[in-house]
Formats: structure tokens, C-alpha cells, sequence
């Protein structure tokens, strides 16, 4: 495996720490940056999907890198059979951002490479940043020293950003892109359209390309074109 993922070349530019809207999730803001930077708590954040767990973990290793230090993403779902060598490949070294973590879950042999990557991630002082749909002890893991493990990391939870938290995040998203997004607009977006954060920003993007193109304002009458409603 690469010693780290160009992570420039994979992932949509806005999955950084400083992109990420935290509404009621500061805490979990703060100690990704923290552990970003060189700090030594190992963290395990979970939440429901849409929470923002995948752009913290790949927030955090752009940080790192962009800081001289060795990272990593590995989302644990994605990973080849069988996922046990994949992660037994994995080298502990710099910070590891593990995601998927229930994605090991009732597969034995992939419960136990992740315990020895933990174990060896300590033993090389490295970092890892883990994330998971729910608490260690709720993902049906069957191997115990790995649950004991990962519930000795700094527990965090992400909640979902409320419709407020959602505007505040297109306004400086869109900010960036040298858009402007009138209440107006907002409310017939909303009204109208996926409000997860991953589909707000997918659409953001579509619209910024669009409105590049035609060298339009963001209005509703040019919304209601682009989308075909």
C-alpha cells in the first residue's frame, strides 16, 4: 500500500477541517484538529450516516500531510476480500484514519487484524482516528479485547446539523466559490430538495459549474432550470 493517499487527487476539495460546519460537534472539531496536528489522544467518533465522520477523517490526514506528516485513510468497507490481509498490509506509522469500523463486524479474521493494527499502531507511537455508525460496544463486534480497545480511545459523537446548521454551512461553502445564496433561494432549495449535507454539497457544486458556465446569479428561476422543476 502507498505510504499515503494523495488525498488531493480523490476526494472533493471541500472535505477539509476548516470546510467542516460543526454545529453542536465542536468537541469532535477540535480533538480531529488536535490530533491532526501531533496530538496523542486516539479518538473514535460515531454517528448516524451524514454526520460528517468521512469528511473529518479525510479532513484531518489532508491536515497532517499539508503539516509534513505521514497519513493514511482506509475506509474499511471499501477494502478488497479478504479485508483481514488488506488490513494486515496496512503499515502503523503518522496517523491512521480509519473509517467503517462496523464494516469488520462478524468476520473473525478481519476483527482480529484490526486488534493487531491497533496493537501495532501503539507499539510504533503512531495515531489513529476511528469511525463507526455506532459506540464500540453496539457494532456486534465479537472480539472483546478489539471492543475494550476501541472504547479506550476519547469517545465522540457527531449529531446531525439542524436546518440552520445546513444553511450556515452552504453560505460559507458557497462563499468560497464566489456565490451568493439569498434566503429566498434557501427556502425553496430546501423545500424542494435532499437536505443531507452530502447531497447540499454535491448540489452546491453542480450549481456553481452551471452558473460559471452561463454566467448567471443564483436565482430560482435559474435553479428551476438547471433542475428541471
Amino acid at each position: 500500500m502507498n505510504r499515503q493517499i494523495p488525498l488531493d487527487l480523490r476526494w472533493p476539495p471541500h472535505q477539509r477541517l476548516d470546510a467542516f460546519w460543526p454545529g453542536a460537534n465542536v468537541p469532535a472539531l477540535q480533538g480531529v484538529t488536535d490530533l491532526a496536528e501531533g496530538g496523542t489522544d486516539w479518538l473514535y467518533l460515531h454517528g448516524s450516516p451524514g454526520t460528517g465522520k468521512s469528511h473529518l477523517l479525510i479532513g484531518a490526514c489532508r491536515a497532517a500531510i499539508e503539516s509534513g506528516r505521514a497519513a493514511r485513510y482506509v475506509a474499511l468497507a471499501w477494502l478488497p476480500a479478504p479485508r483481514d490481509e488488506a488490513i494486515a498490509g496496512i503499515e502503523a506509522e503518522g496517523l491512521l484514519a480509519i473509517d467503517d469500523v462496523q464494516a469488520v463486524a462478524n468476520d473473525r479474521e478481519a476483527e482480529r487484524a484490526l486488534f493487531d493494527l491497533y496493537n501495532r499502531a501503539k507499539t510504533a507511537d503512531a495515531r489513529i482516528l476511528f469511525a463507526a455508525a455506532a459506540a464500540p460496544k453496539e457494532l456486534g463486534i465479537g472480539l472483546p479485547d478489539l471492543v475494550s480497545r476501541l472504547a479506550m480511545c476519547t469517545q465522540c459523537v457527531l449529531r446531525p446539523l439542524d436546518d440552520a446548521g445546513r444553511r450556515a454551512m452552504l453560505r460559507v461553502l458557497a462563499g468560497r466559490l464566489g456565490l451568493r445564496l439569498d434566503d429566498e433561494v434557501l427556502d425553496w432549495w430546501f423545500a424542494r430538495q435532499p437536505r443531507d449535507p452530502a447531497s447540499l454539497v454535491a448540489l452546491l457544486q453542480k450549481i456553481d459549474r452551471a452558473a460559471l458556465a452561463a454566467q448567471r446569479r443564483i436565482t430560482i428561476p435559474f435553479l428551476r432550470e438547471l433542475l428541471g422543476t
